[in-house]
């Protein structure tokens, strides 16, 4: 099918085409144009599969439905606007002296190759080349974030690559258990056993004490890369270390396809086991986050730190939502990783840019951006606030369908989710007020920065606050029965 060949192929043909340009002044466009039509691509994928519902494509080793489908709409619409945000970001980092012309090469090409595994997790039927697609994305994004070869970068890359290295490990022991357990009963298929959809048919014939165990590692491993307390720090490290437009990434598509790869095993679990047992651990690991993370926050002294722990507890009330299960949980769920994809790497793109004008990423030498740049410190302040859940933006929206879900099925795991949610308010919004209203001590840019996606995204997270289209919200619907039940 067309679309999904664009989809997969554009990067693919973009990254190869990046890295053999080098470090022509042209680069950055290019980058932004295959974003643009991969964006579309998946645009046109979306409408094919709302139109004729689920597909399964190259002998079922690739299959679209409304769960992967809605990730994969998200995840281009902010590859395409990180990459536009890079555009000037980049070229300020090598008029600064950050970068060599080199380096802006390796940074293209492994953009569009991060962007191609990401693509290819989200659409493959196969559990194992899932597990490949997120190996893939651990290697690209470790040159991306030792991009600028300093010391405490070089020092961040090497904590992200071994302990997402040990935790994709244990992902791969837990993929080797379910085709062990999915042989038993499939066999006659051989490596098709590991096909999502062959799994989803028969999980309720699967061995329950090997899928239980599957399930574990499959989660430890999985939950490394989402970020998951207490598996969680290389993510502080790899967002302060690397250039802001990774960070932006990371946050808001990374861990999201992590998180995807997740719930597609606790479907299998859940159907074979007929226990609380998945769900339990995703409400412990998703209120660690919460609580663990809401606690960090007032230590740090880095803005980029501070907005990737916030990460870590974004991350956790999502994960916990998708372990409530049921239609109204996983619809908040989805709803809260949309909003907090579009809102978190608006943070970045605000954050990369007062940065620079201050020449550090300590909010301590970030002083007054609404008196030099106001689109600066407004586009940051409104993203803060939208962040922290204040109304009318979409992150109050899935927060209240949280907490209100939780309230009549979970009601002992509120105290914990309300305290944790204050304290991380008060955290970021002492940290963040002082950078945007204080005394000026910024300095202009060689290049104007890119701010369009910053409120492009913020409209987008305001709109879904106040109203959510009937079309999006069935399509939401849909992907929630998939994975929360009827």
């Amino acid at each position: 099918m067309i679309e999904l060949a664009l989809l997969l192929g554009l990067p693919l043909a973009g990254g190869i085409a990046l890295g053999a340009l080098g470090a022509h002044r042209r680069a950055p466009e290019l980058n932004a144009a295959v974003s643009l039509a991969t964006f579309l691509a998946a645009c046109a994928l979306t409408v094919r599969v709302i139109r004729h519902g689920d597909l399964l494509l190259a002998h079922e080793q690739l299959f679209i439905d409304p769960f992967n489908v809605f990730l994969v709409a998200l995840t281009a619409l902010v590859g395409l606007t990180t990459a536009l945000f890079s555009r000037p970001y980049m070229r300020i980092e090598l008029a600064h002296g950050r970068v060599s012309a080199g380096r802006l090469r390796l940074y293209h090409a492994m953009y569009q190759m991060f962007m191609l595994t990401m693509l290819l997790a989200l659409t493959t039927n196969n559990m194992g080349l899932l597990w490949v697609a997120l190996e893939a994305a651990t290697l690209s994004t470790v040159l991306l974030v030792t991009l600028y070869r300093t010391p405490r970068s070089l020092e961040a890359g090497w904590k992200y690559f071994i302990l997402c290295g040990v935790g994709i490990a244990q992902a791969l022991f837990g993929t080797i258990l379910l085709y062990f357990a999915a042989e038993r009963t499939l066999g006659a298929e051989g490596v098709t056993a590991l096909l999502w959809t062959h799994l989803d048919a028969v999980k309720s014939q699967l061995e329950p004490a090997v899928l239980a165990l599957a399930f574990v590692f499959l989660l430890v491993g999985y939950g490394t890369k989402v970020g998951l307390a207490p598996l969680h720090s290389w993510l502080p490290d790899a967002h302060a270390e690397g250039p802001t437009p990774i960070s932006a990434v990371l946050s808001g598509l990374l861990l999201n396809v992590a998180l995807y790869a997740v719930v597609r095993c606790k479907v299998l679990v859940q159907g074979s086991l007929h226990s609380p047992l998945p769900a339990r651990m995703l409400m412990g690991f998703g209120l660690l986050s919460v609580a663990l993370s809401s606690l960090c926050l007032w230590r740090q002294r880095d803005v980029k730190r501070l907005f990737a722990y916030s990460s870590v507890e974004h991350m956790g009330i999502a994960t916990f939502a998708f372990g409530m299960g049921g239609p109204v949980a996983s619809f908040a769920a989805l709803l809260h990783m949309t909003v907090h994809s579009l809102t978190k790497s608006a943070i970045f793109f605000a954050v990369g840019h007062a940065a620079q004008k201050a020449g550090s990423q300590l909010m301590e030498n970030i002083r007054g951006l609404v008196t030099l740049s106001p689109t600066i410190g407004w586009g940051l302040m409104t993203g803060t606030l939208a962040i922290l859940g204040l109304p009318p933006f979409g992150v109050f929206a899935s927060e209240f369908l949280i907490l209100t879900t939780a309230m009549r099925e979970q009601p002992w795991a509120i105290p914990i989710l309300l305290a944790a949610l204050a304290v991380a308010f008060a955290a970021i919004f002492r940290r963040v007020q002082p950078m945007v209203f204080g005394e000026t001590s910024a300095r202009r840019l060689p290049h104007p920065p890119a701010l369009l996606p910053v409120f492009a995204h913020l409209a987008i997270v305001l709109v879904l606050g106040l109203y959510i289209p009937p079309a999006l919200a069935d399509w939401y619907r849909a992907a929630a029965r998939l994975i929360g039940g009827p």
